[in-house]
């Protein structure tokens, strides 16, 4: 039992978050540098070198240099065993990151120091304060322009409704950025644009009492700015609070440049002392304890062809409580079955290592033979549980799709289904009509593009896109009405999901108004809590 206590202890799991090409990637991948996990970093855009990110594995990522797919990575670095979450930034991929962020413990968002706050990282914010989730922040992109640090941070405060506490203070932007000065230990990093490498940046003590020394170092004008802005922090900023840090109400923040690897090892060893092993879980009306012996999970994403040579599926899991073991059985709570789980993997991006045990806080992959869904639980079959479902969000585009070859019909079913299992989007189909033409759901458009690469790149399936007027869904609610005895609107139409759920697509709230006024009896939803 005290081993158990002592690795559960060492873990930390953690999502990073950001708007797209805030550096979120790059930052990913030079903390995974420190932790040994790679040799080499790879620029996500391909300039740097001739490798990509390492979380970035899908090839349409490549193309675009952005992150599309949650990538799940663990190291060790000083004791500590690291699970990254990695998310898409880019706001067509956001149930993604809803669902990821589900399976994180902290948060690290990732600010342009140009652009600040940026619409997708108002959207992620909102949901890490629905949850109380810890949210680390990192100003990244100190070596160009940026906006002053002040501006920064009151942003920060006013839109978030947060604290914040600077941990370390930039000394100038851009072209006269020489560095960071530690407000804690009191000493200087200097900045070095030629340092992208592994080894650690050795910091100079300096009080701000030592004139010369900093002059020597940074310069008089940008020595005095220094001094009297640490001296108005100090003066009016927010206290350091450890409590309020753990609780989401003040947000450490630190700048730096993930590009250059500068301030990412004093970022990692500071947040890994603030941040927390793995927090307690709601099941039903039972909270679930980390530190318990009794194995409990679920599955917060689903991958198919992460490995082309195999075309496997892989169920993500975030362990809950216990400790897993390889070839044990289990009980899957929605399968009502025992269950061994196969071919049990720890991940780095695509890269994976068959592993015999894992415990509460980490991220591990198993092979899906199709009998998982997003939200499932798993668990010791001796202490029976539920976790709280993972939402559907109801999608906001709609678009017909249909193979341009009749004879690859299996081909297109398997592709469809599949990768809607995943999450990233939802199909429906009009009941007893006959029509072989899917109807797809997406968040965002950018989906769209993926489906059909996918879709002829893993399954070999080309197809036809028609975009539909449809922007609201709505589940039915009722068990005991016929959808084909309500009163719609000529332009509401009824559909199925593959489930056998029933849903009604409006092309307006006003459509969704009518419905209700028309139908008395009828109750609508916005989500599926399948």
């Amino acid at each position: 039992m005290a081993d158990l206590r002592k690795e559960i202890e060492r873990r930390r799991t953690f999502a990073i978050i950001s708007h797209p090409d805030a550096g979120k990637t790059t930052l990913t991948e030079k903390l995974l540098l420190y932790g040994g996990a790679i040799q080499l970093a790879g620029s996500v855009k391909g300039k740097a070198t001739a490798r990509h990110a390492v979380s970035d594995w899908m090839e349409l990522e490549k193309q675009r240099g952005i992150s599309i797919s949650s990538s799940a990575m663990q190291f060790e670095y000083n004791g500590y065993c690291i699970n990254i979450l990695d998310t898409p930034g880019h706001q067509d991929f956001s149930e993604d990151t809803y669902r990821t962020l589900m399976a994180a413990d902290s948060a690290v968002m990732v600010i342009d120091a140009a652009k600040g706050i940026e619409p997708q990282t108002r959207k992620l914010f909102k949901i890490c304060a629905m949850r109380n989730i810890p949210i680390f922040t990192f100003i990244n992109k100190l070596d160009r322009d940026a906006r002053s640090p002040y501006d920064l941070m009151e942003e920060l405060e006013n839109e978030f409704g947060i604290g914040t506490y600077p941990m370390n203070w930039p000394i100038g932007c851009g072209i006269d950025f020489k560095g960071v000065y530690d407000r804690e230990k009191r000493e200087i990093l200097a900045f070095n644009e030629f340092h992208r490498g592994q080894n650690k940046i050795k910091a100079i003590e300096c009080s701000l009492d030592e004139t010369e020394k900093l002059d020597e170092l940074i310069g008089s004008r940008l020595r005095q700015t220094l001094c009297d802005d640490v001296e108005l922090l100090d003066g009016a900023g927010y206290e350091f609070d450890l409590d309020m840090v753990r609780s989401g109400k003040l947000s450490p923040v630190f700048f730096g440049s993930a590009l250059n690897n500068f301030g990412i090892e004093p970022f990692l060893e500071s947040f890994l002392d603030m941040t927390m092993p793995p927090l307690p879980r709601i099941a039903g009306d039972d909270i679930v304890d980390p530190f318990e012996d009794k194995f409990s999970a679920f599955v917060f994403k689903i991958q198919a062809n992460m490995n082309k040579a195999h075309r496997d599926r892989i169920a993500f899991m975030r362990i809950c409580s216990g400790k897993f073991e390889r070839d044990k059985e289990y009980f899957h709570i929605q399968g009502e079955k025992p269950i061994r789980l196969a071919q049990p993997q720890q991940l780095m991006a695509q890269e994976r290592a068959i592993i015999n045990e894992a415990y509460a806080g980490d991220i591990i992959g198993v092979f899906d033979p199709g009998i998982f869904s997003i939200g499932d639980t798993i668990c010791d079959k001796s202490k029976k549980l539920e976790f709280e479902g993972i939402p559907t969000f109801a999608p906001e585009h709609f678009a017909a799709v249909e193979r341009t070859d009749t004879m690859k019909r299996k081909q297109f079913e398997k592709g469809i289904m599949q990768i809607a299992q995943e999450g990233a989007i939802q199909i429906f189909h009009e009941p007893f009509t006959g029509v072989e033409e899917v109807i797809v759901g997406v968040v965002g458009v950018l989906q769209f593009e993926v489906l059909e690469y996918r879709l002829k790149s893993e399954y070999g399936v080309d197809v036809r896109r028609r975009s539909m007027p449809y922007e609201v869904v709505r589940w039915i609610d009722n068990e005991d009405i016929n959808p084909r005895d309500l009163n719609l609107t000529s332009d509401t139409k009824w559909v199925q999901d593959f489930r056998g759920n029933n849903l009604l697509l409006f092309t307006s709230d006003w459509c969704v108004n009518w419905a209700l006024q028309k139908n008395p009896d009828l109750r609508l939803r916005e989500f599926n809590r399948d």
